[in-house]
């Protein structure tokens, strides 16, 4: 969905689903004082065109102790951008995927359960065809 076509109303339901994914529909109208009708008719529509993609739950830091947390830059070759970001979708500790300038044309965000897992998550990234160069560093502390 191009965001020309979102109006202010599709904008104020992805802030409030940004804010609680799973916000009833029912407190959604209330909150964005329209009717329920409204907010499943936006919604299911947002859904269709792809403007969401998904739903999904944050933890708190505190309950993820033993998780790894990472950012990898990625340098691809060539015109292959499409290609390796196809295949980066497809390993779940990639939580989130962001172009860039610069020397990286890629960064990931990385969430292992441990350093075995994370492990076979560099290696699966570093074997992908297309990726050039990668660099990554362990989140140690959120400040």
């Amino acid at each position: 969905m191009q965001n020309s076509r979102y109006d202010s109303l599709d904008n104020a339901l992805i802030a409030e689903l940004r804010k609680d994914g799973r916000a009833a529909v029912s407190t959604l109208a209330d909150t964005l004082k329209v009717s329920r009708g409204t907010i499943q008719n936006r919604l299911d529509r947002l859904i269709a065109s792809g403007a969401i993609i998904g739903f999904t739950v944050r933890v708190h830091q505190h309950l993820e102790t033993g998780a790894v947390r990472a950012i990898m830059m990625i340098e691809v070759v060539g015109k292959s951008t499409a290609q390796v970001i196809k295949k980066l979708r497809g390993i779940p500790e990639l939580t989130r995927l962001h172009t860039t300038n610069g020397a990286w044309d890629l960064v990931a965000e990385i969430q292992a359960a441990d350093l075995p897992t994370f492990d076979v998550v560099l290696r699966q990234v570093r074997e992908i065809d297309g990726i050039l160069n990668s660099e990554t560093s362990i989140l140690l502390s959120t400040i």
